[in-house]
């Protein structure tokens, strides 16, 4: 630790000990103060001394003694009359310098600073001893400061920035070392810059672990921003009584300067080597960004107007830190937001957006600084730049599916801390950031980098230590500030802020286009249906209110051949012939086609369908079509599949009749059934060896009307794989065709797996 260490004290007794007692520890209630002043906890309105502490006997003679009296009763006219504005001070937040006042003391005086602040219902009072040859005044230091004010125009870095406040802040206090210490995103501190003797050694560069600073010692630095510690040996003086007289409860001495600090604390100091320290604190956006941290190796007490300059320096420091980041990050989110626009017309301009991001990877790759990106989508992925092993990204895809993050958004420059088995992936996905496209299927884009291994210096061994003591274990400062190296492998370049808010941001937009795609489908969608819907009503009335006029046509042209056959001419009856012929056609095609209207509005009852003995059945029924022609059939065992008996009965109807039609020009005639069962669901087909089919038209195949034979050779409507089709589809399932002109077909089918 470069700072004033671990501000808490944790209580070691019994037979174990938690290592993280430290980070419980009430500091801001410590019940003492440091020596060099006195401290008074005072009732607002009536101005009633209600706890008080006195390190000094010039103030007062004992801190019970002046307990329950008022603050006129106990403070000499002279001194009351420069605090007695301490109530209408204090109702401002923070610390209020009141002044500079005078106690008799041994037929001389001592000067004290009186300053006062809130601490929730009560008033506290502090009068801190002066040091001999201080500055009367903040104005006697502003040269400095305003030195400090005028170099910083020449300044345009973060580092400049540190190395000037450490220099000027030694310069003003004359410590032995001034340094500036920045806390990373897991509360670890490095030494940024330093300035400093030969008094003590130097730890520039060196890392101290986020233990050295616990939580609420963190939070004490935020609300308080200045904390001295003039000697390491100090003892340190009661608050009396310890409990306030009312609430019950120890005073909040967070804004305290005279506030006392773990034993614990002032022996790590000591194991420093150094027995004076002083903290600045550095804020960002209200946020705890680092110390300036000032150590001496004698015991050393900085006047309070110096403190003052110092946290003005500090308070100085932080703005420009935080205009610089933020000029950095400004700087960072417009080049990101570049290529985001980019990427974006990119998308627009594919049919298929994603292809927008997969076409331009250099751009996908810059927006995060990443060495290789994935692209997952609709089941397949697409790897750009230095990326792992398809195998190995479908195992981080499936896990990050499992994970399951609400914000949708997951990073890591540590995957193989996260992910079972992710160190073999160390070369290419150390560090991961992944975005979720859809918040239905496993979509994805992720950004990979390889593995970075660095060493780090850290200030001595970071691990807290334990030692046996007569009463039990006791956590104890380490007592080494030697450099500890370590090497830090399995992980990456961490991310950036603004290369997460890059990714968040492309994240929205692909979002945003997949609803708006998703609304526009699902419009269509609906018209689609309406229109759908329309048509089958249609077909159906048209199919249906034709049945009777072709029976008419089919019947009266029977009877004109036979009443009147015998006054035609040989001509006249193959008018007739050719009338009946063409009508019983129509009427064929019209009952397929109500078949098929009614096939898309009919309901479905699913059940466990033994297929086995429903091929048997239509084979049976289509005896009469085979007549005296001779076919080889080939069964294979067919796995039961579950859906609406009628419709797969009609499939197979359809598939084995036209097996049947399209072999009978074959003097050895083979039909194959079989089946391919699956996981689930089960894949049949029917084979055979007949005239076939061009493969290149096989996407007409199982349209309404289309036929790739003409009617001469073969009869037909041309609706029956459309039904097949329907009929599948229906189930859940797929239907598809092989074939080869003069060497055969084999329709294949997808359906629910079922139960004997």
């Amino acid at each position: 630790m470069t700072q004033t260490a671990l501000d808490s004290a944790p209580s070691g007794n019994g037979g174990s000990l938690d290592l993280t007692t430290c980070d419980r520890e009430p500091i801001h209630i410590p019940g003492n103060i440091q020596p060099y002043g006195a401290l008074l906890v005072l009732e607002p309105g009536t101005l009633r001394i209600l706890q008080a502490a006195n390190g000094t006997d010039a103030i007062l003679r004992s801190a019970g003694s002046v307990v329950g009296a008022t603050l006129a009763d106990v403070l000499p006219p002279s001194v009351f009359a420069a605090v007695e504005q301490v109530e209408a001070a204090t109702l401002a937040p923070g610390v209020t310098h009141l002044g500079t006042v005078r106690f008799a003391h041994d037929g001389g005086w001592r000067s004290y600073h009186a300053i006062a602040h809130r601490s929730a219902e009560r008033i506290i009072l502090e009068f801190e001893e002066t040091v001999a040859d201080e500055p009367g005044s903040f104005e006697d230091l502003y040269p400095h400061v305003r030195e400090f004010l005028d170099s910083l125009q020449a300044v345009s870095s973060v580092q400049q920035l540190a190395d000037m406040a450490a220099r000027e802040v030694r310069r003003i206090t004359g410590l032995d070392r001034a340094l500036v210490y920045r806390f990373d995103e897991d509360w670890n501190g490095t030494v940024i810059a330093e300035d400093r003797n030969e008094a003590l050694p130097s730890y520039l560069d060196l890392r101290f672990p986020a233990s050295d600073i616990p939580a609420q010692a963190r939070e004490l630095y935020r609300l308080n921003r200045l904390r001295l510690i003039a000697d390491a040996n100090y003892v340190p003086v009661a608050i009396e009584p310890a409990l306030d007289p009312s609430s019950r409860a120890p005073v909040n001495l967070s804004l305290s300067v005279l506030r006392s600090v773990s034993p614990v604390h002032l022996q790590y100091m000591r194991n420093m080597g150094t027995h004076a320290s002083m903290s600045i604190s550095l804020l960002r956006d209200g946020r705890l960004w680092g110390l300036i941290s000032c150590h001496n190796a004698a015991p050393h007490r900085v006047p309070y107007h110096v403190r003052t300059a110092c946290d003005f320096i500090g308070q100085i420091l932080s703005l420009q830190l935080a205009a610089k980041e933020h000029a950095s990050i400004a700087e960072q989110r417009h080049a990101r937001r570049t290529i985001s626009a980019r990427l974006l017309g990119h998308m627009a301009a594919e049919d298929h957006f994603l292809d927008g991001l997969i076409k331009h990877g250099e751009d996908l790759l810059a927006l995060t600084n990443a060495a290789g990106a994935a692209v997952v989508f609709g089941g397949t992925s697409a790897l750009i730049g230095d990326t792992p092993e398809p195998a190995a990204v479908d195992r981080i895809i499936s896990w990050l599916a499992e994970q399951r993050h609400d914000d949708d958004v997951f990073t890591t420059d540590n995957l193989a801390a996260a992910m079972p088995g992710a160190e073999a992936l160390k070369d290419h996905a150390s560090g991961l950031l992944a975005i979720a496209i859809s918040q239905v299927h496993d979509s994805y884009v992720i950004w990979f980098r390889p593995e970075v291994i660095r060493t780090v210096s850290w200030g001595g061994d970071p691990r807290k230590r334990a030692e046996v003591e007569p009463d039990g274990l006791k956590l104890h400062p380490r007592t080494s500030f030697e450099v500890w190296k370590e090497t830090v492998s399995l992980r990456s370049a961490p991310w950036h802020e603004t290369e997460v808010e890059a990714a968040t941001e492309l994240r929205t937009a692909i979002v945003d286009i997949v609803l708006r795609r998703a609304e526009e489908m699902a419009g269509l969608s609906e018209r689609l249906v309406a229109i759908n819907k329309e048509l089958e009503a249609f077909s159906y009335s048209v199919s249906h209110d034709l049945r009777a006029p072709f029976r008419h046509i089919v019947g009266y042209s029977q009877l004109l051949k036979n009443n009147e056959g015998p006054t035609l001419t040989e001509r006249g009856h193959r008018y007739v012939d050719t009338i009946i012929e063409s009508a019983i056609s129509a009427g064929t095609l019209v009952d397929n086609l109500l078949s098929y209207s009614q096939m898309g509005r009919a309901s479905m009852l699913p059940v466990s369908v033994d297929m086995n003995a429903l091929t048997a059945e239509v084979i049976r029924k289509l005896d009469m079509e085979i007549g005296a022609r001779t076919i080889e059939w080939k069964l294979g065992e067919l796995a039961p599949a579950r859906g609406d008996l009628t419709m797969i009965r009609l499939v197979l109807q359809n598939l084995i009749s036209n097996a049947i039609k399209f072999t009978r020009d074959r003097n050895a005639a083979v039909i194959e059934i079989g089946c391919e069962p699956g996981q689930g669901e089960n894949s049949y087909f029917v084979r055979d060896n007949g005239v076939g089919f061009d493969g290149a038209y096989v996407s007409k195949l199982f349209g309404v009307f289309q036929r790739l034979h003409r009617v001469e050779e073969f009869e037909g409507t041309g609706i029956g794989l459309a039904n097949v089709r329907r009929i599948v589809e229906r189930h859940g399932g797929r239907v598809w065709a092989e074939g080869q002109v003069d060497v055969g077909a084999t329709i294949s089918f997808v359906l629910p797996s079922g139960t004997e």
